[in-house]
């Protein structure tokens, strides 16, 4: 009797893990290994051992005792996270370098350009084309810089890494915050031209990257699918954000960081100060749409003025992140305004003035320097004016805030 009741306990305990395990899998929160790529290329395997050391090492184990301090556990040999997704194509293409004879000298430069991707957009965020290249100023710590190359990129593919906030703190399952994060993240993926590179990135806890950046829009969307069931109740905003543009950095042509969260930190390593220096020295744009913009209003009565101080602060630091960093920030109260949100940003990525120039201060001090555009009259220096259909057309002129200048090497 007493081993029917242990069976019957056994095959109930068994039966509950099997229910239970679906769930725990539903739930878990990004793992600690998940943030490997977006830009930067796959760790390989290491190679195996020679063979003699193999055998030496199992000559050595069999004079050891089997316990767990000695034991080893084997590399994982699964293959869907050994492969590597296609490289994103570079407008720099690098041909083979000719040889050099030995002996010959080598010179190099020391001299630095600054590149600067520039928007130039009217109230309603659609983009002005035909601005020439001599109504254009820039300005290094209010000191005119002498520009040396300028482009006009039109309808160009894009890079993109999407960073979704997917926390236990405001995108509980079925919950208004939940619903409302899905339909911005599956609306802005359904704008996205065959071309266009995408990376979907999740926070909570940590960051996890749920797809590395493709063009295939399956894997897009089996991605967007692991939204379902958040994990933690933390929401660390700057690290997520901080990590994704560094990662970006190297990355060639046009490229942004999609920003669809309320902006509230509440458990980040890095402090805003550093995140703020991280995004500004990567050079990546932040386009930054903030989510329970029309759930604060209504629930703004009940809540407290620690809260309410919370919230105008996370909207504070989602508009500095995007202005220093040469993009925009949104506050949609509706649904019907995304669809607007996703063609400024369209807009302001494919169509841009590319300029460069080569700064007149070269001191390599490692100091943050500010940078302005401005469209001015070339014949007497002041503001210009752009009229259509002869109204005045109030715009805005938006790039990176400046850049950190490099250090001497000793």
């Amino acid at each position: 009797m007493k081993n029917f009741r242990l069976v019957v306990a056994g095959a109930v305990a068994a039966g509950l893990i099997v229910i239970a395990l679906p769930f725990a899998i539903a739930q878990q929160g990004p793992t600690p290994d998940s943030s490997e790529t977006v830009a930067k290329p796959r760790k390989k395997d290491p190679p195996a051992p020679p063979a003699d050391v193999i055998d030496s090492t199992t000559n050595d184990s069999s004079n050891t005792t089997n316990s767990p301090s000695n034991a080893t556990i084997p590399p994982s040999t699964d293959s869907t996270d050994s492969t590597d997704e296609p490289k994103i194509p570079s407008k720099f293409s690098k041909k083979d370098k000719p040889d050099v004879p030995e002996g010959a000298p080598t010179f190099h430069s020391d001299v630095t350009t600054i590149q600067l991707d520039v928007a130039v957009l009217d109230n309603k965020g659609h983009f002005l084309p035909g601005v020439p290249r001599e109504k254009f100023r820039v300005l290094e710590d209010n000191v005119p810089q002498k520009i040396t190359t300028f482009n006009v990129n039109s309808e160009a593919p894009m890079t993109i890494a999407m960073v979704i906030e997917f926390s236990n703190l405001f995108q509980r399952y079925y919950s208004q915050g939940w619903y409302e994060t899905l339909v911005a993240s599956y609306g802005f993926v359904q704008t996205l031209k065959p071309e266009d590179y995408v990376a979907i990135v999740a926070y909570d806890l940590r960051t996890e990257i749920l797809c590395d950046f493709t063009t295939d829009r399956g894997k897009v969307q089996q991605a967007m699918q692991r939204l379902r069931i958040p994990g933690f109740s933390e929401a660390n905003l700057f690290d997520a954000l901080a990590d994704t543009a560094q990662r970006m950095s190297n990355i060639e042509g046009r490229k942004a960081i999609l920003l669809i969260a309320s902006g509230r930190d509440t458990f980040s390593k890095l402090t805003y100060d550093k995140a703020r220096k991280a995004v500004q020295e990567a050079g990546v744009p932040i386009y930054a749409v903030s989510m329970l913009q029309a759930m604060r209003i209504m629930a703004e009565q009940n809540m407290g003025a620690i809260q309410q101080l919370d919230f105008l602060q996370a909207d504070n630091e989602m508009k500095t992140f995007a202005a220093e960093t040469g993009g925009q920030a949104y506050f949609p109260r509706f649904f019907g305004e995304f669809p607007n949100i996703y063609q400024s940003v369209s807009g302001a990525l494919r169509n841009q003035y590319s300029l460069s120039y080569q700064p007149s201060n070269q001191a390599k001090d490692g100091k943050f320097r500010k940078i302005k555009v401005e469209l001015v009259d070339p014949q007497t220096g002041d503001a210009l004016r752009i009229s259509e259909n002869g109204k005045p057309v109030k715009y805005s002129v938006i790039t990176k805030a400046g850049y950190t200048a490099p250090r001497d090497v000793e």
